[in-house]
């Protein structure tokens, strides 16, 4: 069984969620808007190696303009930020909460989240706990659900090649090579 040409650019590719549930947790107009006006992003279970996805995202974000605030109780610094144990011990007002733990630790993520008057969750490729993401709704969060920052951001300032990476290239040009 194959892919027709259609099923190559569908987005919906990329996810679980039911169409209902699409419209509710990733919303293009909503992704766009967040991404444009967020400044601040904590993202909790960001790794301090390099090779792991949280890293790889963290980093780019930062490169695009993004202060990161790492959440890891058990490293003093990533990426030459300065690491937080948990949300509430973060000093600053904090726009984005980026989510990079499993599903069963969602819940009082979007509490911490809650609790610190975040604007938005962020629930990262494949991390899904809907009735979370209701409650961070409820309480007048922004609630993004099973999608990639990293892609997403890509996306939306054209920094995204057809496969899904950055491919850094400002042209459409192909080099020429002799």
């Amino acid at each position: 069984m194959g892919f027709g040409p259609s099923a190559v650019c569908d987005i919906r590719l990329n996810t679980v969620l039911t169409t209902e549930q699409r419209q509710r947790f990733q919303d293009s107009a909503t992704i766009r808007r967040l991404l444009g006006t967020a400044k601040t992003i904590a993202i909790v279970g960001l790794s301090a190696e390099s090779t792991k996805a949280s890293n790889m995202v963290a980093s780019y974000l930062q490169d695009e303009g993004y202060t990161i605030i790492p959440v890891n109780p058990r490293a003093p610094e990533i990426l030459g930020e300065k690491c937080y144990t948990d949300l509430k011990s973060i000093p600053v007002p904090v726009d984005i909460v980026q989510v990079f733990r499993p599903a069963s630790e969602v819940s009082a993520i979007v509490d911490d989240a809650i609790a610190i008057g975040a604007k938005a969750v962020w629930l990262q490729l494949r991390i899904i706990d809907l009735p979370s993401a209701d409650r961070a709704l409820e309480a007048g969060l922004v609630a993004i659900v099973d999608k990639c920052i990293k892609m997403e951001h890509g996306r939306y300032c054209g920094a995204l090649h057809w496969a899904g990476m950055n491919t850094e290239v400002i042209t459409a040009q192909r080099a020429k090579y002799r």
